[in-house]
């Protein structure tokens, strides 16, 4: 697994875990970090991607619900929902991933963690979502919260 995507899967591990469950992110974070030690700049890249998600999950959900509706988010695996913010934030926040590269990587990501129809599911989603980029940004860009602290 290239270094990156090993970050983002711990970024996906832990924004499954505290979507699912009333954990810390901060505490999962640490525990997932002791488990699989990842350079200081990568585990910084993982924890960016933790925390500029988390605190625009609604935002993003309402992305996506609206620019692929026939995709219920409430019928959406959470693991797969987690994969959709994290690329979404990426190619529409973040800016410091191409719109391909964070594509590519949520496929990879959704063959690892997704069930077998889950890469194609994906794909799919943000396929249409990357059709209406430039909206989503400008959405998404309004949306930004203040700076906010979720690691404690």
């Amino acid at each position: 697994m290239k270094p990156r995507t090993r970050a983002r899967s711990i970024a996906l591990q832990v924004l499954y875990e505290t979507d699912l469950s009333e954990h810390l992110p901060g505490d999962v974070l640490r525990t997932r970090l002791e488990e699989t030690t990842l350079p200081a700049d990568l585990a910084e890249f993982a924890r960016g991607i933790i925390f500029g998600v988390l605190p625009m999950r609604e935002p993003l959900d309402r992305v996506i619900a609206k620019y692929a509706p026939e995709w219920p988010l409430d019928q959406i695996a959470a693991i797969d929902r987690n994969i959709l913010r994290m690329a979404c934030w990426e190619f529409a926040i973040s800016g410091e991933t191409p719109v391909k590269v964070a594509i590519n990587e949520a496929v990879e990501l959704a063959k690892l963690y997704g069930s077998d129809s889950t890469a194609r599911f994906v794909n799919g989603v943000l396929g249409t979502l990357v059709d209406h980029e430039h909206e989503i940004v400008e959405i998404l860009k309004k949306e930004l919260p203040e700076a906010t602290n979720l690691e404690s």
